[in-house]
Formats: C-alpha cells, structure tokens, sequence
C-alpha cells in the first residue's frame, strides 16, 4: 500500500519487543521512510561530526547525551526528508523530546509495542552470538546443532554483556522508567496506539489494520507544520 497523504508516526516499545521487525514491515508494507535515531547517532559518532563527538564524550564519560543535542540532529534529518511520510524509531525518548518535536511535526500516530517484560527477557538471554561472524543463535527457537557451539566453525559462542540477564533486567527497567511519562504525554494528546501480544507474527496483522485504516481516503487529515 502507498502512502497517498502526509503520514509522521512514531513507533515506541521496549529493547527485545520486535521493534526492528515491526519497523521494517510497515516501511515496506506502507512505504514509509524509516528513521532510526540509534543509526543516526552511531553514523554522526563513526563520522566523527561536531555532534558526534559531543554524543561520544557524553558517552564516555557515562553522561546522558542532552536534550537538545540529540533533538537538533533528528529535526535535521527530518528537515532532510522534505514532505515526506516517515517512521521515526528510537525517538522522542523524554517529554522535552516529545514536546520539541511536535514544535516541529504533527505526529498522527504513536505505536507502543506492549510486550510483558517476562517474554523480553526469556527472548533476550537466549540469545548467544559467535563474534567472529556475529551469527546470532537463540536457545529457544535458532539454537546451534551443538549447545554452545557455531554450527560453521565449531568454535565456542558467547553471550552478550547486554544480554545477561541481570542486564536485560536493568535495561527493561530503564526504560520504563525513562518512558512512562512520554507514553502518558501521547495518550493525553489522544495519538497513543498500544498493541499488546507476546508475538511479533502476532501482533503486526493488528498493526497492519491499523495503519490500513488510518492511511485509508478520507480518514486521515495531512500533517501541518513541516
């Protein structure tokens, strides 16, 4: 389906939710552009832009990147895309965010992917990866044909620092609380959609209807502003 009307969303879920996946099918599905605040960020500090330096020492030094930093380079690249219809994932991520960006947009829709913290983090501390080649193996559904071994090299595979699940606990928390109040901001604005399942394959059929009905003629209004 084509995108006939000037659509800005904003797809919201936790680490391990089916973000990516579910990012990636509307992209295709509705051709959206699809904005990855994550790849902007690590592109800019690979890039070694005055921004990117900036985000890299906040980082170093264990610091939140501010506000207004991250805020600037998503508008540029939004500026970038001109009158076109986007995704934007991995963004806002505080009020203030949210708030700056609807200085700047009309945002339609906000999806959250509401998967139970339990399902993320079984998910999560499945996964084993082999580093040489970065093949991902999950214990529970793509598990090695020798436990803890590649099934190319039969070399040992490891898991991930952020996979542990005394991190997977900490991430999950950290995010909630960091994005309970941008939830609450949206559902008050009346633009909040939530989509609750334990599945990915489960849960996309209810957002693809969703956006089909949205992006229907006649049922959407074009976004003002930019």
């Amino acid at each position: 389906m084509v995108v006939r009307v000037l659509f800005r969303a904003v797809i919201m879920g936790p680490p391990g939710s089916g973000k990516g996946t579910v990012s990636d099918r509307i992209r295709k599905t509705f051709e959206l552009k699809h904005l990855s605040s994550g790849d902007i960020l690590r592109a800019n500090v690979n890039a070694k832009t005055e921004i990117g330096l900036l985000m890299k020492s906040c980082i170093d030094q264990g610091q939140l990147v501010p506000d207004d930093i991250i805020t600037r380079l998503i508008l540029v690249e939004l500026r970038n895309m001109g009158q076109s219809s986007w995704l934007l994932d991995g963004f806002p991520r505080t009020v203030r965010q949210a708030e700056a960006l609807d200085d700047a947009y009309n945002i339609n829709t906000v999806i959250n992917l509401d998967v139970p913290f339990q399902t993320i983090k079984e998910r999560l501390t499945s996964r084993w990866v082999h580093l040489p080649s970065g093949r991902v193996y999950n214990t529970s559904f793509n598990p090695p044909k020798i436990t803890g071994l590649d099934d190319v090299t039969g070399e040992p595979l490891v898991q991930r620092d952020d996979d542990t699940p005394e991190t997977v606990t900490k991430r999950l928390k950290a995010y909630e609380t960091q994005t309970e109040p941008v939830l609450e901001y949206y559902r008050s604005k009346g633009v909040l959609e939530i989509f609750s399942g334990t599945e990915t394959n489960k849960i996309w059929p209810h957002v693809h209807t969703f956006l089909s009905r949205k992006l229907a003629p006649g049922n959407h209004k074009a976004a003002g502003k930019a």
